[in-house]
């Protein structure tokens, strides 16, 4: 049997730790850097507002109740 000389051999085409790549900076714009906070802004604003407009609106006048609504509240007592 033949053995291997493993001391040898090179992997050129697989290099050991990190690959060292060229890599293209890019500058970011405002918008990209803080798109998440912009849209959050956005949307905690119109919640509130519309949270003002139903809290600030007249509450209806009282009206007569339905035809066959049941006062759950008042107690029917049949003695006998």
């Amino acid at each position: 049997m033949t053995t291997k000389n493993r001391s040898s051999k090179q992997k050129s085409s697989y290099p050991i730790g990190k690959q060292v790549t060229k890599q293209v900076v890019k500058e970011l714009d405002f918008y990209d850097k803080h798109k998440s906070t912009i849209w959050t802004t956005i949307v905690l604003i119109i919640l509130t507002v519309f949270f003002i407009i139903n809290n600030t609106r007249k509450v209806p006048e009282q009206g007569s109740y339905p035809p066959n609504y049941i006062n759950g509240n008042t107690v029917n007592e049949t003695s006998d």
